[in-house]
């Protein structure tokens, strides 16, 4: 099955789903949309997976991993089929782009850009398992004399839930990670992004992992609701809104199924006093509003001294004012619309509050001039906003970034902390060793010193209600073992 019709036109709706090695037909004749952002109509119409389809993929799962070779391989073997796939990726990437593009509206100048991350993520964790770089087994030495060995064994059948703003890649992070755990996986992408998670299907097909390793079952939440409360999951990773997680994590509590969460964020950038605000603002611009601001390590609320707070507004809001919104299949356009209508709803009502509440809107507000079709809104900045603020407080994904000014260091580090969230931030000075003990009194699982640096080798996630667990890096795949300890009289 190939979700493209011919190398450079429109994608076919895809028509089947991948269990046990084999595209299967679907058991009931409900579907799902997919909606243009910039049109408002729908692109696609693909069928949804039912209870019973899901209870098909759970079992190859299982069958897979309690029966089949995949965790029985070593380590080396499993690295050279993630090779494979990494390869089918890299062969992939317009489209992964172009999909990407077509069904959220983030803009092609952005997702041409990032795709090449997929592969990269399932290239470094073959490299990470092929050789010492990762210890599945460890001898040590008790104190007491004699001899322990640590082992770590893939937890075993994974839900892998991923949202709608980056399909891919959030995909991707659990998936390579996973597979070389020797997990095995059902996977359910968001109902509004199902064409990056059927071409990584068809890249793991290509790859030739055994049946039953990778299953693909799109649904709405009601099924997925279902999935994550099988007792044949062992393990949930997903990564979304903090309110589902919270959900999700009740429904694994009942069984203490293990569970990583990637989840929501208010993350402040800090100018300190002696910051370049020229050297900050490229980095700003492309973190505070990226991908129309629906990213969960957005950076939307700026902190600055109240001694330069008009000296960089002015250029911030200056800079902002020259985002080109626009279609974003043109490579010239910085911003696309918001990926859906009830997320248009959301960020107009968010919008109204802030000025209701007593902030001083500085740029934005409304609608595009000249976009009155499609899911377009004006990248906004608000100035005047006080951490009590519901602007400040909650997570808005789009582009809605608030200026809030602080007296002293201590200030900016207390209204930093000021939130339920914990997952990114940022913090600008002139020294880089100052900024690193700012950043170690910040409540937050990824920080970045001048800058805002996102790299899959390194571990990503949150504290607070940004979630549980880590993605990327070493603590990734840590994510996928349970550790057994052996000891020998």
């Amino acid at each position: 099955m190939n979700v493209m019709a011919t190398p450079g036109t429109a994608f076919r709706a895809p028509e089947k789903f991948f269990i046990g090695g084999e595209w299967v037909a679907p058991r009931s004749s409900a579907t799902l949309d997919v909606v243009s952002p910039v049109t408002e109509e729908t692109i696609l119409r693909y069928p949804e997976a039912s209870v019973e389809d899901v209870h098909l993929a759970i079992a190859a799962a299982r069958e897979a991993f309690d029966k089949g070779p995949w965790p029985r391989m070593s380590p080396r073997e499993r690295a050279g089929y993630l090779r494979k796939v990494a390869e089918h990726l890299r062969g992939r990437l317009d489209e992964i782009a172009r999909a990407w593009t077509v069904q959220i509206g983030a803009p092609i100048m952005i997702t041409s850009k990032l795709v090449g991350q997929n592969a990269q993520l399932f290239d470094f964790y073959a490299d990470l398992i092929d050789g010492n770089a990762y210890a599945f087994e460890e001898e040590r030495t008790r104190p007491g004399g004699g001899r322990t060995r640590i082992v770590k064994e893939p937890v075993g059948v994974c839900a892998a839930i991923t949202p709608w703003n980056a399909p891919m890649v959030l995909l991707s992070y659990k998936i390579a990670a996973g597979l070389a755990a020797g997990c095995t996986f059902v996977a359910k992408p968001s109902p509004e992004t199902p064409l990056e998670a059927y071409i990584l299907a068809e890249a793991i097909e290509a790859a030739g992992l055994p049946p039953g390793v990778f299953n693909l079952v799109p649904a709405g939440r009601e099924v997925g609701d279902h999935l994550i409360r099988h007792p044949a999951i062992d393990k949930v990773a997903f990564t979304g809104s903090t309110p589902a997680g919270r959900h999700i994590a009740a429904a694994c509590a009942e069984r203490l199924t293990r569970v990583s969460l990637e989840l929501g964020g208010k993350s402040a950038a800090i100018l300190l006093d002696d910051a370049d605000f020229a050297a900050a603002l490229p980095s700003l611009m492309v973190y505070t509003m990226p991908i129309t601001g629906q990213v969960c390590f957005a950076l939307t609320r700026i902190l600055m001294p109240e001694s330069r707070a008009q000296e960089f507004t002015d250029l911030y809001v200056g800079a902002v004012g020259n985002i080109k919104v626009g279609d974003p299949s043109d490579p010239s356009v910085h911003m696309g619309p918001l990926a859906l209508g009830r997320q248009l709803d959301r960020v107009m009502d968010y919008i109204e509050t802030g000025r209701k509440e007593g902030a001083k809107l500085a740029c934005g507000g409304g609608r595009p001039e000249g976009l009155e079709k499609g899911y377009f809104v004006q990248p906004t900045v608000f100035t005047e906003v006080t951490p009590e603020m519901t602007i400040a407080q909650e997570e808005i994904f789009g582009p809605v970034v608030s200026i809030i000014t602080y007296t002293d260091e201590e200030d900016a580090i207390a209204k930093a902390n000021d939130s339920i969230y914990g997952l990114n931030g940022a913090i600008y000075s002139a020294d880089p060793e100052r900024a690193y003990r700012v950043a170690r009194r910040i409540q937050s699982g990824h920080l970045s010193i001048n800058g805002n640096i996102v790299d899959i080798t390194m571990p990503f996630g949150g504290v607070k209600q940004s979630g549980l667990g880590r993605e990327g890096g070493i603590e990734g795949l840590d994510n996928y073992v349970e550790v057994k300890t052996v000891n020998f009289a």
